[in-house]
Order: structure tokens, then sequence, then C-alpha cells
């Protein structure tokens, strides 16, 4: 529950984690993208593409008193839902799927920071049930896109109660990621299905040919 106590003087971090290269894996880096893209906050409260950057968040989630995390989350529930986690339940509930060994779950994060004595107070977990995480280069499925705005009005709304508001309409975001990344960018320059070659590297194939 929420306390009285206001936290405009206190540390935010916004947080977008998953990999964009992985269809709906993406969708916790979008939504911290797009709310970059249209709101600014102050210097207190800070956006942040995580990535699948693992322990090395352990930093920024531990000078954090505040806390909300965007990802894809496998719940098993119907595509596209969305499902909000408070406080000491979000650590059940992190990760729908290790993409790598090297990967380390944003489970451990929290509790590297938790074991380390610097935790946040106020902790909010977006989830989005993915509709496709195997898609090697893919983006967003429209039914879990459709779902970045209502993510982001569920953030805005908890931390207005925290007493943390944006200043205004951000015209000139500073990039969270090089520009290539972004969702428009993504997804202008990539290839058709019948263009992209999707079987493998070309190159090693042919040289193969005729090989047993």
């Amino acid at each position: 529950m929420i306390e009285d106590t206001l936290y405009q003087d206190k540390n935010v971090l916004i947080l977008g984690i998953g990999n964009i290269l992985w269809a709906d894996e993406g969708f916790g880096v979008r939504c911290v993208e797009t709310l970059n893209q249209h709101y600014r906050f102050s210097n207190k409260t800070k956006l942040m593409d995580g990535g699948t950057q693992g322990i090395y968040l352990v930093q920024h989630v531990q000078a954090a008193d505040v806390l909300v995390v965007f990802d894809a989350i496998d719940y098993g529930l119907e595509p596209g839902t969305l499902k909000v986690i408070h406080d000491d339940d979000v650590p059940k509930f992190m990760g729908a799927k290790q993409m790598s060994l090297h990967q380390t779950g944003f489970q451990e994060v929290l509790a590297m920071a938790e074991f380390t004595g610097s935790y946040p107070k106020h902790l909010l977990l977006i989830g989005c049930q993915p509709v496709e995480l195997e898609d090697f280069g893919g983006s967003l499925r429209e039914s879990v896109r459709v779902q970045i705005e209502p993510a982001i009005q569920i953030a805005l709304a908890y931390l207005k109660k925290l007493g943390v508001e944006p200043m205004g309409d951000n015209c000139t975001p500073e990039e969270l990621a090089p520009g290539e990344l972004g969702l428009n960018s993504y997804e202008g320059g990539r290839p058709s299905e019948y263009e992209a070659f999707r079987q493998g590297d070309p190159r090693f194939i042919k040289s193969t040919e005729g090989t047993s």
C-alpha cells in the first residue's frame, strides 16, 4: 500500500527490460521509449532502457526509492493481457524467458539489491502477456503493441499517487538507445519476409553444398 509520504524529492527509476530482437520480448523497452518521447520529468526521475543488461542494472535499482518496471511476462493469460504486480510479489513474476545462459534474470538483480540493503521502497511491475517470442528480428505483435499506451497510463497514475508527475510534453527527448533501434526506424529498415534470408548464413551454406 502506498503511504501518504510524497516522493517528489526521492529517486525514481522507470525501467524497460527485454530484448527488442525477439518480437514481444521488446515490450518493456518500447514502453519506456514511448514514455520518454512524450513526457519529461524532473532530474530525480530516470527513464532507462535496461535491455538485457542483467547484473549491470543492480546499481541503478539500488539507487531507486521508487522502481517502475515494464516487461513482457508469460503469465499464461490471453495474449496481450496486462497484469500489474506490486512490491514483494514482483520477483515471483519477472522474466518471460531467459534468452541466453549469460543473461542474468531480473529476479537476481532484485535479490542482489535486497541483499545489500539498498532496495526500492515502492516497486511496480507492469507486464504484458506476449504473443510471440521466437521471431528473431521481428517486432511487437499488434495485440501487444496496443498495450503500450495503457501500460504507460497505469505507470503515470501510480506515480501520481506518490506525488511524481510529468513536467510537460517532451518535445526534444534525449535518446535512451541508438536511434536505429527506435521502433519506427527498426521496423522501417526491416526487410520483408520474402527478402530476408532466415535459414542461416548463405556463405556457409554455399561453401558446404554437396558435402556429406
